[in-house]
């Protein structure tokens, strides 16, 4: 027997497996596959109707998507000749398609680009599914382009924002996410007798549930996970706590350790056990396994007691009583600072306070996925103009001054929807699958709520504004000039990263006053920071020449190396972390073992109002 997941071409066709049905099977099937149809549709409409950035569209069109496509329109209004452009080129590319699919028809030879949604062999070898995903791929690059066509006659956040709903308008019109034009439904809607799309309704009537009233996609299985069991064992204590964050000591796994701390400063956004999320991944235990003595910030998802918060708490409660307790614990004098995305950003704003009162006790920084500058921080950039803000502004209003962690889980999602929603609508609902046990997507979904002053400064003054990069952000009082941050620096980028883009993490590399190192790594904003050398994946690129203009111009004269980027950096933050002595184990201070309090607060443990 062939194994089907090794042979794809060995599936039966649509036609094969209609052919066996007897004809009052097929009849009962058909009468089931209309109704499935129509629960497909429907389901279709409550994810574009729900919290995510399309279904604002339906619920006042907060985010002003019909503003930019009228103002594409009336670009184009403007300037006949791109329109006469825009429109020739569609007709052009449908008169391609026929020549394509004639030829085809003759030679049997395929043109189709790679897409894993189309991965199915019915789309290559069933002419009307093969002219449905060309026709699709068309329209969709026609639809997604309109923008850059009038790009001169509209200003630049409006473009942005045309862009970004163009791209989301065109996934959300994949004829995969229809039930009767995806085959892979259709053979296994056949061969299950239609149980498959009906265990996918109770799925999607679950998530509806859970969701309380609006649909929130499952993506994984959460039951097999325990904080501290399975997920988060580095050893370690809780040695330090205030009302915002607990600072975890691991226990150093041999006799000696270099003098010098490291001190971690995750995002607020998600937990920090993304960085030990099992054994034979976690970065905490590699370092411990160099000697290093590593400490950990765990932030405080926000409630009644920290929803007043502002940035200036989260520098003073946050990065110097981290930096003091770590000093305390080890009878050190000066430390090293890593900052993953947003915390990298809280931590330049500090250290760009502690330049400034002469304040040296961080030695050397290193930033994972960062930005300090954000003149090209990409799609994130749509919610953080005066539309998108007065709509989360609305958002945090109407939980009592917090920005809810669902929301922003639900935010990061859309920025890649075919990864992160419709992959799922079409797994779950559609195929009837479970959803799977995956580490990665349970710590994916634990998310955390953030104070709204917190929120709103973030994206008013560095997405906005960029105030951080200029000289012109404010910390406890203080204007800070980060070119005054003469500490060295490593700024770490990930080439496909979504969220903290190659260029913009680049550009960041820049701001600062003193030595600074550009690292580069495969894949993206999670799997090209979280990447242990043992695992041999993906690649990195340095380049030790000065910084120069662009991050393309960078990499053109970069140097290739297989697998992780961890022992580049760890060739460079060695000499920085003093010589080796005995090591000190964390001291129980009657605040628990790692990972602590507040990496157990799950979102539906905390009420808003």
């Amino acid at each position: 027997m062939v194994d089907r997941k090794d042979n794809k071409n060995s599936l039966p066709t649509l036609a094969e497996i209609l052919a066996q049905q007897d004809p009052m099977r097929m009849q009962a099937l058909m009468s089931m596959l209309a109704l499935a149809n129509t629960e497909s549709h429907a389901l279709l409409l409550d994810v574009l109707t729900g919290s995510g950035p399309l279904g604002t569209v339906t619920n006042g069109d907060p985010m002003g998507v019909g503003e930019a496509f009228r103002a594409v329109g009336h670009g184009f209004a403007r300037n006949p000749a791109a329109l006469m452009k825009a429109n020739m080129e569609l007709m052009q590319g449908w008169m391609e398609l026929w020549q394509e699919m004639a030829l085809e028809g003759m030679t049997g030879a395929a043109t189709q680009k790679r897409d894993k949604r189309f991965s199915d062999p019915e789309w290559q070898r069933n002419p009307g599914f093969k002219f449905m995903r060309k026709a699709y791929d068309l329209n969709a690059n026609w639809l997604m382009g309109l923008a850059d066509h009038v790009r001169d006659d509209i200003p630049d956040n409006i473009h942005v924002r045309a862009k970004f709903f163009s791209q989301q308008l065109a996934d959300s019109l994949a004829p995969t996410n229809h039930l009767g034009s995806n085959p892979q439904a259709l053979r296994t809607f056949l061969e299950t007798g239609g149980e498959s799309i009906l265990a996918g309704i109770r799925m999607a009537r679950e998530d509806v549930r859970k969701g309380g009233g609006k649909l929130y996609i499952t993506q994984t299985d959460e039951t097999p996970f325990s904080l501290g069991d399975n997920i988060a064992t580095a050893p370690g204590q809780v040695v330090f706590r205030n009302d915002l964050i607990e600072l975890i000591q691991y226990s150093p796994p041999g006799e000696e350790t270099y003098s010098r701390p490291l001190l971690i400063f995750p995002p607020w956004i998600n937990k920090f056990y993304i960085l030990d999320l099992r054994e034979e991944n976690s970065m905490i235990r590699w370092l411990l396994d160099k000697g290093l003595s590593v400490f950990v910030v765990s932030w405080r998802s926000a409630d009644e007691v920290t929803r007043d918060h502002t940035w200036d708490d989260y520098v003073q409660n946050g990065i110097y009583a981290a930096v003091e307790a770590t000093l305390q614990a080890t009878g050190q004098k000066g430390l090293n600072a890593v900052g993953y995305c947003i915390g990298g950003t809280l931590l330049s704003s500090a250290l760009g306070h502690m330049a400034l009162h002469g304040d040296d006790r961080i030695k050397s920084a290193t930033f994972f996925a960062s930005q300090s500058d954000f003149s090209l921080a990409g799609d994130l950039k749509v919610f953080t103009d005066d539309n998108g803000r007065a709509y989360i502004d609305s958002i945090i209003e109407e939980h009592g001054g917090i920005m809810p962690g669902s929301m922003m889980y639900e935010t990061f999602n859309w920025l890649r929807p075919i990864d992160l929603v419709w992959r799922y609508v079409i797994d779950q609902y559609m195929l009837g699958k479970p959803p799977r046990p995956f580490d990665l997507l349970y710590w994916n979904a634990d998310q955390t709520n953030i104070p709204g002053e917190v929120h709103r400064k973030y994206l008013k003054d560095c997405y906005a504004d960029n105030k951080l990069a200029q000289g012109q952000f404010e910390v406890l009082g203080d204007v800070v000039d980060l070119k005054q941050v003469d500490i060295p620096v490593m700024v770490q980028a990930s080439r496909d990263d979504h969220i903290c883009p190659m260029e913009s993490v680049y550009r960041t590399a820049k701001v600062y006053g003193g030595k600074t190192q550009f690292i580069l790594a495969a894949s993206g904003h999670i799997a090209g920071v979280v990447n242990h050398p043992d695992a041999n994946k993906y690649c990195h690129w340095t380049n030790n020449a000065v910084l120069p203009e662009t991050g393309a111009e960078w990499l053109e004269g970069a140097e290739e190396h297989a697998g992780s980027w961890w022992p580049t950096w760890w060739a460079w933050l060695r000499p920085k972390s003093g010589r080796k002595g005995a090591a000190k184990q964390p001291k129980d201070m009657g605040l628990g073992a790692a990972p602590g309090r507040y990496a157990r607060v799950r979102l539906e443990d905390i009420k808003l109002g």
